[in-house]
């Protein structure tokens, strides 16, 4: 079983550190046999392989994925990494040059659309912070 391997261990605690636990354990809760293993598979490789490198820090690992799902549309997902950057060390001014470049690399519609979730995000997270 995927969970058993020292790949996937080093993922979950990646994946706590960068998403933190309440997020993790709200994922784990969910998990049914039908996700079960894409969740495995996404502790083990996404989390395991490639967050837990250590030639890049959780902050540039944090700055390229938002680009990368703001450039690709996958708008939930950006708004779920923005808020990670409590825990990764991004910055929202680290966050606005990475979406400049996803407008200039991945086109203007793709970053517009990026700014208003992490609009709403920001605005959500400062709420929260009151």
């Amino acid at each position: 079983m995927a969970n058993d391997s020292e790949r996937y261990r080093q993922g979950m605690a990646t994946r706590r550190a960068v998403l933190g636990d309440a997020h993790v354990d709200r994922a784990e809760a969910a998990k049914t046999p039908f996700d079960a293993p894409f969740q495995e598979l996404i502790t083990e490789a996404a989390w395991g392989h490639v967050w837990s490198r250590p030639q890049w820090t959780k902050r540039e690992r944090s700055i390229v994925t938002i680009a990368l799902l703001a450039a690709l549309g996958h708008h939930a997902e950006v708004a779920m990494h923005v808020r990670a950057t409590a825990r990764t060390g991004a910055t929202r001014e680290d966050i606005c040059e990475a979406l400049l470049h996803v407008a200039i690399y991945a086109g203007v519609p793709a970053a517009n659309s990026a700014i208003a979730t992490v609009k709403q995000v920001f605005d959500q997270m400062d709420q929260e912070a009151e």
